[in-house]
């Protein structure tokens, strides 16, 4: 791996294993679910882990998730919370959880059981057999409808296109995302929005990590819609040309 020279890195002492990041906004009682399994495999693969439950939430929202993720923690000292009004969507979410971890590895995934909890510890025992800096799953069967899948497929084709170093890549954007910390704390991630997983590989082709792939599968949530809008389409495409040619120069809408 090559990392900016300008870099520093440093190993936390103290931290776990492994910190698993997961994105509740709006989960309920589907992060309950959630937490529960995927504590009890973490623990059944006697993994030094902690959990950072993120449940940013938009000012005078109903949403129970904060109350939620809070009790969990109250009953488990291996999990912190993350719960800050919004600042931004998925990107700013995701980049608050990390900033709250403290492990010598870093996961990330979706909090809404769309993808199985058991991927943390599979994708975590790649990247250390592997010897990787990053390892993601690439949805090998989907079951959220033809809409996605059609709208991932062009995603995934246009980001090769632009990109042709990552030409390997399958599925840019699926989850969950296992990192050394050294990887993590080289990129220079800015992304507010929906681009932040791809802006994720971005930074891995920058840095010339060793990225690993594991096929999973991606279940439709059938007890709620997805929160991704129309417009996070044009948000997809306008971040992908800006990040194509201006490089560094990130749109108004993460500035």
């Amino acid at each position: 791996m090559e990392l900016a020279r300008h870099t520093t890195l440093v190993e936390p002492p103290t931290g776990p294993e492994l910190s698993v990041v997961v994105l509740c906004y709006r989960a309920e009682e589907l992060a309950r679910e959630f937490v529960a399994q995927l504590t009890r495999e973490l623990r059944e693969a006697h993994l030094d882990y902690e959990l950072v439950l993120v449940a940013n939430f938009h000012a005078g929202s109903d949403d129970r998730t904060p109350r939620i993720v809070r009790e969990l923690a109250a009953a488990n000292p291996r999990i912190k919370v993350v719960a800050r009004v919004k600042e931004g969507m998925m990107g700013w979410d995701m980049r608050a959880g990390l900033e709250a971890a403290t492990g010598r590895h870093l996961a990330v995934i979706d909090g809404d059981g769309q993808m199985p909890s058991s991927d943390i510890v599979k994708v975590y025992q790649v990247l250390q057999v592997g010897g990787y800096d990053l390892v993601k799953t690439f949805r090998a069967q989907r079951h959220d409808g033809w809409y996605r899948a059609t709208i991932s497929r062009f995603y995934n084709l246009l980001f090769r296109v632009l990109f042709p170093a990552s030409a390997s890549f399958r599925d840019i954007n699926s989850k969950p995302k296992v990192m050394a910390r050294r990887a993590y704390q080289a990129m220079q991630l800015l992304s507010n929005d929906w681009f932040t997983d791809a802006e994720i590989m971005l930074e891995a082709l920058r840095l010339k990590l060793k990225v690993g792939e594991v096929s999973t599968i991606f279940y439709k949530n059938e007890r709620r819609a997805s929160f991704v809008p129309p417009s996070a389409i044009w948000e997809f495409l306008r971040n992908l040309l800006y990040y194509r040619f201006r490089r560094r120069v990130p749109p108004p809408s993460q500035r």
